[in-house]
C-alpha cells in the first residue's frame, strides 16, 4: 500500500491497524548494562506481542541497536541498516517506542522521518502517538524530539557538574588503566609490577642517552607489553613521561566536552589544568626531581625536533 492511500485512509478514519502494512520495529538501549539490556529484552517481547496481535499487518523483521547513544547516528549500524532498507522498500511502518529511542537529536529526528516518507515509509511512535505519515505530525515531531534532546543537554551538564565537584574533592577521574596503577574508590593503588616498568622508563630516559625507540625495544626485550599484549610505542612512553601522576600530583581537566550532541573532546593547555602535589590520593612512583629531569630533557628533544 502506498503512502498516499495510507494516509486517506487513515483521514477516513480507517485505524492503522486495519490496513495492510509490511512493518518492522527499532528498538535501541544506551548502554550495554543489565538493567538497560533487561529494558531492551521488554522491548523486543512487547513489539513482538503487539505485531502478533494485529492481522493485517506482515512482520517484516527487527532493527536493535544495543549500547549505543541516542544523540548521534554515527555508530548505530542497525539504525542506517534500517534507513538503507527502507530505500529499497522492504516496509510500509516502521515502530518504536519513543522519539527518545528513535534519536535524541531533533535535526536528526526531522531529517530521518522526512527521509523515510520520501521512500514512502511511516515511523509510529507509540509512546508518543506520533504517527509521520499523517499532516500534523511534524510539528509535534519537533516539539517532542526538542525535549528530547534538552534531557541529553541536562544530562550532560549534571556529568559536568558532577566531574567537578570530584576534581574539587580530589578524586581521581578517568578508567582504571593507567600504567603502574589501579584505580580504587576514587584513588590511586600502586601496582608493583608495572611500577618496575615505570621506573625502568625514567631512569633509563633521564640517566643515559637512550631514546625513546631504544627504550620501547629495551622495555619489549624484558617482556614489558601494552595491556593488550603489544609493543609499548614512543607515544605511549612519552605520554607516560610527560604524566604528572607519576611524581604523586593530581591532574585532571585535561579535556573539554565542546559539544554535548557530538561529544567532541578538546585538548587543554596546560594551564587550563588542575594539577597539585597530593600523595595520599596519587602515591608517586618516581621522584620530582627524576620526574622533572626527564620532562627537561623530552621538552628538550621536542623542540630540537620542532625546529
Amino acid at each position: 500500500m502506498d503512502l498516499y492511500t495510507v494516509r486517506n485512509n487513515i483521514m477516513k478514519g480507517i485505524p492503522l491497524q486495519e490496513l495492510n502494512l509490511r512493518v518492522c520495529f527499532y528498538a535501541r538501549v544506551s548502554t550495554d548494562k543489565d538493567e538497560q539490556l533487561h529494558s531492551l529484552s521488554a522491548q523486543v517481547s512487547f513489539f513482538n506481542d503487539y505485531i502478533s496481535k494485529v492481522p493485517n499487518w506482515h512482520f517484516i523483521g527487527s532493527y536493535i541497536d544495543e549500547g549505543i547513544s541516542g544523540t548521534s547516528v554515527k555508530k548505530r549500524e542497525e539504525f542506517l541498516r534500517m534507513i538503507e532498507d527502507a530505500k529499497k522498500h522492504k516496509f510500509d511502518l516502521i515502530l518504536t517506542k519513543e522519539i527518545s529511542r528513535f534519536s535524541r537529536s531533533t535535526l536528526d529526528s526531522i531529517k530521518y522521518t522526512q527521509e523515510l516518507l520520501q521512500n514512502g515509509v511511516g515511523v509510529y511512535f507509540l509512546n508518543d502517538n506520533i504517527n509521520t505519515i499523517l499532516p500534523d505530525s511534524e510539528l509535534r515531531l519537533t516539539i517532542m524530539a526538542s525535549v528530547a534532546q534538552d534531557e541529553v543537554r541536562k544530562l550532560s551538564e549534571r556529568v559536568s557538574f558532577g566531574m567537578k565537584r570530584s576534581i574539587d574533592n580530589g578524586n581521581v577521574l578517568g578508567c582504571s588503566n593507567i600504567y603502574g596503577y589501579e584505580k580504587d574508590n576514587g584513588k590511586l593503588v600502586i601496582n608493583e609490577k608495572e611500577a618496575e616498568m615505570i621506573k625502568i622508563i625514567y631512569d633509563r630516559y633521564a640517566n643515559t642517552n637512550d631514546g625513546l625507540s631504544k627504550i620501547s625495544k629495551y622495555l619489549y626485550e624484558l617482556n614489558y607489553k601494552t595491556k593488550t599484549g603489544k609493543r609499548l610505542d614512543t607515544t605511549i612512553i612519552t605520554r607516560i613521561i610527560e604524566n604528572p601522576k607519576y611524581k604523586g600530583y593530581y591532574c585532571g581537566h585535561k579535556t573539554k566536552v565542546l559539544d554535548y550532541r557530538t561529544k567532541k573532546k578538546k585538548k587543554l593547555s596546560e594551564s587550563d589544568w588542575i594539577i597539585y602535589k597530593d600523595t595520599e590520593n596519587v602515591p608517586p612512583i618516581v621522584s620530582e626531581e627524576l620526574w622533572e629531569r626527564a620532562n627537561k630533557k623530552l621538552k628538550k628533544k621536542t623542540r630540537k625536533f620542532c625546529k
